[in-house]
């Protein structure tokens, strides 16, 4: 039973690929990936250490980002304890 399913995957993925050819979507896929490749090879790659510099900046950033959230969370937490806490007595 399985090998009658491998055979009828096999005549879709045929078909398929027969279709695409036929409309000329692989042609255009082909020319879309040389374009992408030519833009790439224009590009100007960062070199070690401005990757390096780049990536402690982020990381950094990250990093107070993180804590100034944290703060804020916190005195949210706070206020809100404090609000809840006169709003029951």
């Amino acid at each position: 039973m399985s090998d009658i399913w491998l055979i009828v995957w096999v005549m879709v993925v045929l078909g398929a690929f027969a279709y695409a050819w036929r409309k000329g979507y692989l042609v255009r896929l082909r020319a879309y990936w040389d374009k992408t490749m030519e833009e790439l090879y224009k590009c100007t790659w960062p070199t070690w250490e401005e990757l390096k510099g780049s990536t402690v900046v982020v990381s950094i950033s990250i990093a107070m980002l993180g804590l100034f959230t944290v703060a804020v969370d916190q005195v949210f937490f706070w206020v809100v304890q404090i609000v809840t806490k006169m709003g029951a007595s």
